[in-house]
């Protein structure tokens, strides 16, 4: 490399020739060149993804010197020098455009040569970004198993705690709350009653079957590509490598890894990630429903339904004085959103698959970490600020529930449902109380009808005794 101090920039060679790189980066000549073209977003590749590629770097150094093919003290300062990288360090050394080479080569390099940097520092000596660092890889194994590892990361130690506190959070309250009553709704319209306890306990059931879905596509994801090299073959890799930093990466991770059964598989497909993602859109799927029906519930306060009532968080516009708006929920709900279009992507980018290898890969690992992300903080957001402090409207659940007509249909196997009918329209035309008017139009007594139109009877369903 060849430097000037009055100069901001250095010149770095390649195969390719020279290429100004400024003076103060790590990264080398490849990099800069990713840099210098491609401008297409303002995003770079995810902070997780970065990560998993220096968890990879330092693996295959341990690995490959495990092996007798790296000499150890160059295997130890590429180990050190990666591990900076995954504490946070140098996180402003990986400026390429997620939209880059579908194969991610770009990014590998980026790593390659930030890392061989600093272990020359660190040694006193060269190291090589190809011939050291990348030894035994090829950027085509290496960016699909950076997906793989930090998608697993994310999930293990972000999103499954998130959900699992939202779980919690239901639970709790669905012990303080379970027991009131309220009007249930299908179509948006009065229906029969249901209990805080059996709404929220469809919301956490939902939460629930979502984390089994993603828990379900893990395996084939933890099946990792590294080892297969450039098109599947393993070439340049020592054949006992791919189970070897299985084994080791699943050390330093904590993670249970292994290689894959079939490397052409991890390396000219996505299908693994393309489940994930679809289990992640289920995940949005049940959040968005959840968001709604509180924004639903919430609505008014005076004109809507006015059921609960969500902690106010900020004032709600800038011209009218004391509206404040469900913005938890929102920006869930938004979220959300933005997950089922990732999904879309992911599902477009999986199927870019031409012969040995996906092509599509950066724009991947960007969205499935976006959308892991996004519903963790999601989950955790409707848990503290949405779920665990509304309040419940009990006098507005009372009041609805005394006029809902729909209770008549608890009569229908004692009058049949035509005369049901009958007595609910004139109690909605009149404004009156089923239980009054259905005492005018039968021959039931007031305690025979209490018994049989007891909102908490008809909430357990069945047939009143």
């Amino acid at each position: 490399m060849t430097q000037s101090a009055n100069q901001p920039y250095r010149i770095e060679k390649d195969s390719m020739g020279e290429v100004k790189v400024p003076s103060d980066a790590l990264y080398q000549a490849q990099t800069q060149r990713a840099v210098d073209n491609f401008h297409f977003s303002r995003h770079t590749m995810p902070n997780g993804f970065v990560q998993a590629l220096a968890y990879i770097k330092q693996t295959a150094a341990l690995t490959n010197a495990q092996l007798g093919h790296l000499e150890g003290d160059i295997a130890n300062a590429i180990a050190d020098a990666a591990q900076a990288i995954i504490d946070g360090q140098h996180r402003e050394q990986f400026p390429i455009d997620v939209f880059q080479t579908g194969s991610g080569t770009s990014s590998n390099m980026n790593a390659n040569e930030v890392i061989a940097t600093l272990a020359s520092e660190l040694l006193g000596g060269d190291v090589s970004p190809n011939d050291h660092v990348n030894m035994g890889q090829s950027s085509n194994d290496v960016v699909p198993t950076a997906i793989q590892i930090s998608s697993v990361m994310a999930i293990e130690n972000q999103l499954m705690p998130a959900l699992g506190h939202l779980i919690i959070s239901l639970q709790s309250k669905r012990q303080q709350i379970g027991h009131i009553v309220k009007t249930g709704r299908t179509h948006l319209m009065d229906a029969m009653p249901v209990t805080f306890d059996q709404e929220l306990g469809g919301w956490q059931f939902q939460i629930e079957q979502a984390q089994k879905g993603i828990q379900a596509t893990l395996p084939a994801v933890k099946a990792l590509a590294q080892g297969g090299t450039a098109v599947g073959t393993g070439i340049n890799a020592d054949e006992k490598f791919a189970r070897l930093f299985a084994d080791n990466l699943s050390q330093a991770t904590n993670i249970q890894f292994s290689a894959s059964e079939n490397f052409f598989y991890n390396l000219s497909s996505q299908d693994a990630i393309v489940a994930l993602s679809g289990q992640l859109k289920t995940a949005a799927v049940a959040l968005m429903k959840m968001a709604n029906d509180l924004r639903w519930m919430n609505s008014g306060p005076l004109a809507g339904i006015g059921e609960i009532e969500l902690q106010g968080l900020q004032p709600g516009s800038s011209i009218m004085p004391g509206k404040v708006n469900p913005v938890i929920p929102e920006a869930t709900a938004m979220a959300a959103a933005q997950v089922i279009g990732n999904d879309t992507t992911i599902t477009i980018a999986g199927q870019s698959g031409n012969f040995q290898l996906n092509v599509m890969l950066p724009v991947i690992a960007h969205n499935i970490i976006e959308s892991i992300e996004l519903l963790a903080n999601s989950a955790r957001a409707m848990a503290d600020k949405a779920i665990t402090n509304f309040t419940v409207r009990e006098d507005n659940l009372e009041r609805a529930l005394a006029r809902n007509p729909i209770l008549v249909t608890a009569l229908n196997p004692v009058i049949g449902y035509l005369k049901a009918a009958e007595i609910a329209k004139k109690a909605y035309k009149e404004g009156r109380a089923i239980i009054d008017v259905a005492e005018e139009e039968t021959s039931l007594t007031r305690s025979e009808l209490e018994r049989l139109l007891a909102p908490e009877q008809l909430a357990k369903g069945g047939i009143a005794d």
